[in-house]
């Protein structure tokens, strides 16, 4: 069981928990996820780990209400416990001192977008981020983004808060003005089929964290297979980042859309 220490609302259908979770907290990276089971009967969700505080023995997880069990998830409140939380998961991001980085985020992709950004930051990168969703009330973390980054630019799809636009406008916007080393984007993969097509135009490597359908998060099942310039891949242990370039986004969003009823 690990206890909920405290909860937040980023809106309606999106939740920020911290969680204890003391082994996590000190051995997760960036990059790092985790399987959450609300219950007993619950199905297992993975969650990128969007901070933790290996002090206190926490981790910190954003969660928008979907399904059952992500709906279950985000009606717990401080006190109550999740079943299980197992982790951290996958392979953690290569950070390095690569020079400019575009770090872009859609919707509740900045929450694993955000370590990311902070240890790029602290690794001594130019870090310029870009946030985008429908609406001003959808964009989260926009103070911890500003913190570790050397300019936050805002997209929102009706022009409610910075510009109105899609996130690969404000990427190609800096593109045009400035050299840029190397973009990290997470959000829906529609969104980052888009940024990837934008930067193989421009020549710019490009690291995409994928997010498919897990269930045992071991590599085990096959669930989250997707296919990486042709071969087979796993997201849950070769992943969650690859070459956004050398993604088959087409087959990745045909086979989620298989389970959205």
């Amino acid at each position: 069981m690990n206890k909920i220490i405290h909860k937040q609302h980023f809106s309606e259908n999106v939740v920020q928990l911290i969680v204890e979770a003391p082994m996590i907290a000190r051995s997760r990276r960036p990059g790092h996820f985790v399987i959450v089971i609300a219950d007993e009967k619950g199905e297992r969700i993975p969650l990128t780990i969007a901070d933790s505080d290996p002090q206190a023995g926490t981790i910190t997880l954003v969660i928008q209400a979907i399904g059952d069990s992500t709906r279950k998830i985000c009606a717990l409140s401080p006190g109550d416990c999740l079943h299980d939380v197992v982790g951290p998961l996958g392979r953690a991001t290569h950070i390095e001192n690569f020079g400019t980085v575009v770090c872009c985020g859609g919707g509740v992709g900045v929450a694993p977008l955000l370590p990311i950004i902070k240890a790029l930051k602290l690794a001594g990168n130019k870090v310029i981020s870009v946030l985008a969703a429908r609406t001003r009330d959808l964009i989260i973390l926009r103070e911890q983004v500003a913190e570790y980054s050397d300019e936050l630019i805002i997209m929102t799809d009706d022009g409610s808060d910075g510009q109105k636009g899609l996130v690969t406008d404000g990427v190609e916007s800096v593109i045009q003005r400035e050299h840029v080393d190397l973009v990290v984007t997470i959000g829906p993969a529609v969104m980052m089929k888009f940024v990837s097509l934008l930067t193989k135009k421009y020549d710019i490597p490009t690291v995409a964290s994928l997010n498919t359908i897990m269930v045992d998060g071991t590599g085990m099942c096959g669930a989250c297979r997707v296919t990486i310039d042709g071969v087979m891949k796993f997201v849950c242990v070769d992943g969650p980042e690859f070459d956004a370039h050398k993604v088959d986004f087409d087959e990745m969003i045909m086979r989620l859309r298989s389970y959205s009823d």
